[in-house]
């Protein structure tokens, strides 16, 4: 255990050394990557979304290819097509650049539903089907995705079957003042992320995933995730609540949570962290209540005050 928040350690630490001042997006990206998660990150452009894929790839020595999604990108443009080769007589598959282990699916949402639903196979049973012959992806994969929440006009919203296959949704946001000024600093003579280099290779990563299965989850800390995951379906200002699939979710990433803070064990504080990056995105607003304002955020924060934390007295 002590070696695998050893190795995450050594990578949330190289990566921050390209991404001044965001220490928990850091944390949230590398905790998606240790559950086995991919991660959509909306924010708008130009706050180091792709730098924060590279950064990640770079640190573990995995493979790393980006998607430029456009309205004209093609499934096969993502998966692959095979080809005839006149000399053997045969199609021969040529791979397209879904075939990596850390894929940068840039503005995900300017690209078509057909399109888009050519990631669906990928990340979900890690494998692509083309011709009617499948094949298996390689480990670690993750997919890294991005949407400006600003720019709509051209876009292709993800439904809700796409979206509850990202373990979680972040925004970066802009840095302070002092961290805007230490971005100009370091990147006076070149970018930071040319310095960095590898800092655990992919096979450290298999161990941790394998490690952060053994993290315990004691019983009340699972009924509370199932208790926290149920509120959110019979929230009135809620259409349509977080899927089981959320709620295994929140179970993984407090697992790598504890991992990453050393610990064999999971705290309620671990899942209260994680609710909203978790389960914001996989929550359907009523219209009624988008009309008054309400977002996903605010619901999870009427759950988190409304459902008892193991350990504490309910109050009378």
């Amino acid at each position: 255990m002590a070696e695998g928040s050893r190795t995450l350690q050594a990578v949330l630490q190289n990566v921050s050394r390209v991404l001044l001042g965001k220490t928990r997006e850091v944390e949230l990206a590398l905790i998606a990557l240790a559950s086995e998660g991919h991660m959509l990150i909306e924010d708008v452009p130009g706050v180091g979304k792709t730098m924060l894929a590279k950064a990640l790839a770079k640190s573990i020595g995995c493979t790393f290819r980006r998607i430029q999604f456009t309205p004209d990108l093609l499934p096969s443009d993502v998966t692959g097509v095979s080809i005839y080769n006149q000399k053997t007589g045969e199609f021969e598959f040529r791979a397209g650049p879904i075939v990596t282990q850390i894929l940068l699916a840039d503005e995900i949402n300017r690209a078509t539903p057909k399109t888009q639903s050519a990631l669906l196979e990928a990340m979900e049973e890690r494998q692509l089907t083309v011709d009617g012959v499948t094949r298996r992806l390689p480990r670690p994969f993750m997919v890294m995705a991005t949407q400006n929440p600003i720019e709509y006009e051209g876009t292709f919203p993800l439904p809700e079957a796409q979206l509850d296959r990202f373990i979680m949704r972040i925004r970066l946001g802009y840095p302070g003042r002092d961290e805007e000024v230490a971005v100009l600093d370091s990147q006076e003579m070149s970018h930071p992320i040319e310095a960095i280099g590898q800092v655990v290779d992919a096979d450290a990563l298999k161990e941790v995933h394998a490690a952060i299965r053994l993290v315990r989850v004691e019983p009340a800390v699972r009924r509370y995730i199932v208790d926290l995951v149920g509120a959110t379906r019979r929230h009135p200002d809620v259409y349509l609540g977080a899927s089981p699939r959320g709620s295994l979710s929140l179970f993984r990433t407090a697992q790598a949570t504890g991992m990453l803070r050393g610990r064999d064990y999971v705290i309620p504080d671990d899942i209260k962290m994680l609710a909203e990056p978790v389960l914001a995105h996989r929550l359907i607003v009523s219209p009624s209540a988008r009309v008054r304002g309400v977002q996903a955020a605010s619901v999870l924060e009427d759950v988190l005050r409304s459902v008892p934390v193991p350990g504490t007295r309910v109050p009378a």
